[in-house]
């Protein structure tokens, strides 16, 4: 029994161009772009990723994706909009785990910001005094 490739048309080949995230010029600007498609997937109650959420809404990259999209939920919990809720997989390379967020409900959100900054305060004071010891 001998196999025979079928003749294609391209028809069956033919694939969506990649999609390419629009890149940002500023940083700052960018931040302020995407944090409102953050508050409403932490409004919403359910885990999520970072990246299922910019890939879902379309939002544009920082200026250097490959370093910058990690400071974003640092300041999404500094801001007590978000907190760890656990790991999963990651959307893009399935081999890895990437951070699941929740959201922190709205009444405990400034509560929540305030302690990160004690806690950061806190540890600064605590590196200072280390500092003078030495």
């Amino acid at each position: 029994m001998s196999h025979i490739q079928p003749a294609f048309d391209g028809i069956e080949l033919e694939a969506a161009a990649p999609a390419t995230r629009r890149v940002m010029d500023d940083y700052e600007a960018w931040v302020d772009e995407v944090t409102p498609a953050y508050v409403e997937a932490a409004d919403s109650g359910q885990p999520f990723t970072i990246d299922e959420v910019a890939r879902k809404k379309q939002l544009p990259d920082p200026p250097h994706p490959k370093s910058q999209w990690g400071g974003l939920p640092a300041r999404l919990q500094d801001a007590g909009i978000i907190r760890h809720h656990g790991y999963g997989p990651s959307a893009r390379a399935r081999k890895s785990l990437v951070y699941v967020w929740i959201g922190v409900p709205v009444a405990h959100r400034e509560a929540v910001a305030r302690r990160r900054r004690e806690e950061r305060a806190a540890r600064r004071a605590a590196r200072a005094e280390q500092q003078k010891v030495a």
